[in-house]
């Protein structure tokens, strides 16, 4: 009987745990006959010895961790061969040597000496009934780590054994007389369908275990995909924020020097103006530069919660750029996902940047509130306003990083904007939509 693989968690602990149940109910029944003896005409101490010696030995072959690496496939099989034996020989050397049944493990115990000539019989009966309890043990450790074919193997060891021993008690006439060959016949049926149920059961754990086990691989596949992608996202970010700044800051300056350069020998002062404009240019994209990289370094939501993070966020663009800011912000989102909280951050960070960039507004307006069991976010204001149908507008990295942010934790973007007539961005998680 070998194992197919590794012992399942949990069946030598188990199998351990039977075991000692079983010597605690030996001592027991050995405390019971010292209290009240017996009068027997053997040598009880032997029996007694045997009886109890049986199972100290079998848990202290489960217990010692040695065993295991020294027997390797064959450590089980041998436990559970322990572990079937005794319960089946016990009672016969009671009976061969004694005359009787009375064992420190029976209770009652019932004394058949001198009783008749139908005395083994009832004998077998009592042996046959008590297997079916004490053989319990080696079955669920059998139906736990092997499979049906072994549970088989298991009955029809037990009833050969039994029907060897039983030849030597009785003759083949008293086992069919006394039901004996019907009782052997009930113990293998009781035993096919325990096995057969724990079977199934531990095949079924086997599969949810086996199921959880790839379904965690997976999603420590999808979480280290998932950190990847965002890394690769804050990368595009931090590349739309330098391209906007940097690149529209020196592309900008550059032109101006270049009619500074035209200029010098022709108009001093057009270049001087000129040359001026440049400077506040250069310290305006520095000014941005400086405010990109502590965004990287901050943790506004951390440090302030969502709501005054957004408020301190659109005063801040307010007092820059010198436009109006109406706020109407709720204060309860502590329970709003940090991703979520995050990405409403970064929404209105790019929605304002865009704004002070490109807008020329004077009034904006920030409503952050929950709706249902999600939030609502509005960024309205009464600047230019641009034409979202142009194919070129979706290329902005401002817009096209909203978006993404949005997708990325299943909420919903709409931006609403026509020439002359401001724009408005809504954001929308949970709830309804």
């Amino acid at each position: 009987m070998k194992s197919t693989g590794e012992l399942d968690p949990g069946v030598l602990s188990t199998f351990r745990r039977f075991i000692g149940l079983q010597l605690a109910i030996t001592a027991l029944g050995i405390a019971h006959w010292l209290v009240v003896p017996f009068p027997l005409q053997a040598p009880v101490t032997t029996l007694v010895v045997f009886s109890i010696l049986e199972p100290v030995l079998l848990l202290l072959y489960l217990s010692l961790p040695g065993l295991q690496g020294a027997f390797k496939s064959w450590y089980l099989p041998l436990g559970i061969a322990g572990a079937m034996v005794g319960p089946i020989l016990d009672p016969y050397l009671n009976f061969y040597a004694t005359g009787s049944v009375a064992g420190p493990i029976l209770i009652p115990f019932i004394n058949l000496h001198g009783t008749g000539s139908d005395a083994p019989e009832v004998f077998a009966q009592i042996v046959l009934w008590r297997q079916i309890v004490l053989l319990l043990i080696p079955l669920v450790i059998v139906s736990w780590q092997y499979s049906i074919h072994k549970v088989v193997l298991f009955c029809g060891v037990t009833a050969v054994m039994n029907l060897t021993l039983l030849s030597q008690t009785v003759t083949f006439q008293e086992m069919i007389s006394s039901s004996l060959l019907g009782i052997i016949a009930a113990q293998l049926v009781i035993y096919l369908l325990i096995g057969h149920m724990l079977v199934d059961m531990m095949k079924t754990q086997r599969a949810q275990r086996q199921h959880l086990t790839e379904a965690n691989t997976r999603l420590a596949q999808y979480t280290a995909t998932l950190e990847q992608l965002t890394v690769s996202r804050e990368r595009n970010r931090l590349a739309r924020e330098l391209h906007d700044i940097l690149a529209h800051t020196l592309s900008g300056v550059a032109v101006e020097l270049e009619g500074v350069r035209s200029m010098l020998h022709l108009d001093l002062e057009r270049a001087s103006t000129l040359l001026n404009h440049s400077l506040q240019d250069i310290r305006a994209g520095l000014t941005e530069t400086r405010r990109a990289l502590k965004d990287l370094r901050a943790k506004p939501l951390e440090d302030l919660g969502l709501a005054l993070a957004v408020q301190a966020l659109a005063e801040s663009y307010a007092n820059q750029y010198d436009f109006y800011i109406d706020l109407s912000i709720e204060h309860d989102f502590n329970d709003t996902p940090v991703d979520v909280q995050q990405c409403v951050y970064r929404i209105t960070q790019e929605a304002l940047a865009n704004v002070a960039d490109h807008a020329q507004a004077q009034n904006v307006q920030v409503v952050l509130n929950r709706e249902r069991d999600g939030l609502r976010l509005i960024l309205c204001d009464d600047g230019c306003g641009f034409e979202p149908a142009i194919p070129g507008e979706e290329r902005h990295y401002g817009l096209l990083g909203m978006r993404e942010r949005a997708e990325m934790i299943g909420g919903n973007l709409s931006i609403e904007s026509q020439v002359g007539q401001g724009t408005q961005v809504t954001f929308l998680y949970g709830g309804r939509r």
